[in-house]
């Protein structure tokens, strides 16, 4: 049985936009054609229907891929040993392209924490429908989505609606940062429900950019 090939690429860390090199070793069949050059686009692997098992497939084809901690923080559970207390992280990655992804990791270490939760986040990720904000307008900028969506996460309910050339992301901080990682520029918000919630705020964004394109797909 041959050894998949491997190459060595760059990748931002969750906290820095410095790059460092990694060495990746395909282990799925996509993973080799990315590499190997058949396949040279997320865009080609969702026209296809493929589905992403390996991060590092996103880290190849978007290398200056951007990351943002949403939440960190610490679960403690009483245990026979005594108290165990784990770090629990929820990430966003985005690209101005058209592209956000947001996946969840526990780990005894808050570095690990933050790695596994960054690689759901790229397996998780979606492409963006960016359009021009209305479609009355000849502006082809692609600066917001082309219609009205929402989504929900938890108790959180959210609508994004498309904005013309130069409005800006009218959204609460949480919001804002999250849809500027997607490359969308122009667009009103409008939410409810435990907004102090922010992995829900999160999920929130992440279910109405999703269906945008009706998919199913839901952060695992």
């Amino acid at each position: 049985m041959s050894t998949p090939p491997s190459s060595r690429h760059t990748s931002a860390s969750p906290n820095s936009t410095s790059e460092t090199e990694f060495t990746w070793t395909p282990l799925t069949n996509l993973g080799t054609m990315v590499l190997n050059g058949k396949i040279t686009s997320l865009d080609e692997i969702f026209e296809l229907g493929f589905k992403i098992k390996e991060a590092e497939i996103v880290k190849f084809l978007l290398p200056d891929i951007k990351t943002d901690i949403v939440k960190l923080g610490t679960v403690q559970k009483q245990t026979d040993a005594g108290e165990l207390t784990r770090y629990k992280a929820v990430i966003a990655v985005g690209h101005t392209s058209g592209w956000f992804g947001l996946g969840k990791g526990k780990s005894k270490q808050m570095r690990v924490a933050i790695a596994k939760a960054t690689n759901n986040a790229f397996i998780n990720i979606i492409p963006v429908k960016l359009g021009s904000g209305s479609w009355e307008s000849k502006n082809t900028s692609n600066n917001s989505i082309p219609y009205k969506t929402k989504g929900k996460g938890g108790s959180v309910k959210i609508e994004l609606i498309p904005g013309p050339l130069g409005l800006g992301i009218v959204a609460n901080k949480t919001v804002k940062s999250l849809l500027e990682l997607t490359g969308i520029k122009d667009v009103w918000s409008k939410s409810s429900g435990s907004t102090s919630t922010l992995p829900s705020v999160a999920y929130a964004v992440y279910d109405a950019l999703n269906n945008l394109h009706k998919f199913s797909k839901v952060p695992s």
